[in-house]
C-alpha cells in the first residue's frame, strides 16, 4: 500500500461538478493499493497515520498528531501511485490491484482509520473521476509505502 499524506488547511473532492466531501484542518490521504496488499498493510498504515506527529505545537514544532488537534481526514483512492515509468512514455499500472481486490481493501482502510481516529473519515468514490482541491499547510507531504518500513 502506498500513501501520499498532505497536511492541509482544507481539502475537498468534487464529482461531476458537485462537492462530494470536504474537510478543514487535517490530512488529505491519496491511497494506492497493490497486488500484494492485505489487512496487515491497512492496520499498520492506519496506526502510522493516526500517530504521525506532523502538526505544530504551541512552539511551531511538528509534535502533534491528528487526534491531538481533532483534525479530519479525506481519503482518495489513487491507483496511479503504482505507476511504473521504467519503459516508454506511458506509465504502466500492472502493479496496482484490480478493482475487485482494491475496492474492498479501500473500504476496510476507511473503516479502520475511522475507528482509530474516533470519528468519520471523509472520502472520494472508488473509481470515480474526481477533482481534488487542497490548501497544503507547510507544505508538508509525506510518502509511505507499507512494503518499505524503514
Amino acid at each position: 500500500m502506498k500513501a501520499v499524506i498532505q497536511r492541509v488547511k482544507s481539502s475537498r473532492v468534487s464529482i461531476n461538478g458537485n462537492i462530494h466531501s470536504e474537510i478543514q484542518q487535517g490530512m488529505l490521504i491519496l491511497l494506492g493499493i497493490g497486488h500484494q496488499d492485505d489487512i496487515t498493510d491497512i492496520e499498520w498504515l492506519c496506526k502510522k497515520i493516526v500517530d504521525m506527529r506532523i502538526f505544530d505545537d504551541e512552539n511551531g514544532v511538528m509534535n502533534l498528531n491528528i487526534k491531538t488537534i481533532d483534525g479530519d481526514c479525506l481519503v482518495i483512492s489513487q491507483f496511479t501511485l503504482f505507476a511504473s515509468t521504467k519503459k516508454g512514455n506511458r506509465p504502466s499500472y500492472v502493479r496496482a490491484a484490480p478493482p475487485a481486490v482494491a475496492e474492498p481493501l479501500y473500504e476496510k482502510f476507511l473503516k479502520t482509520l475511522s475507528i482509530l481516529l474516533g470519528k468519520k473519515v471523509k472520502s472520494g468514490v472508488f473509481g470515480a473521476d474526481m477533482k481534488v482541491e487542497l490548501l497544503n499547510d507547510g507544505p508538508v507531504t509525506i510518502l509511505i509505502d507499507t512494503k518499505i518500513k524503514e
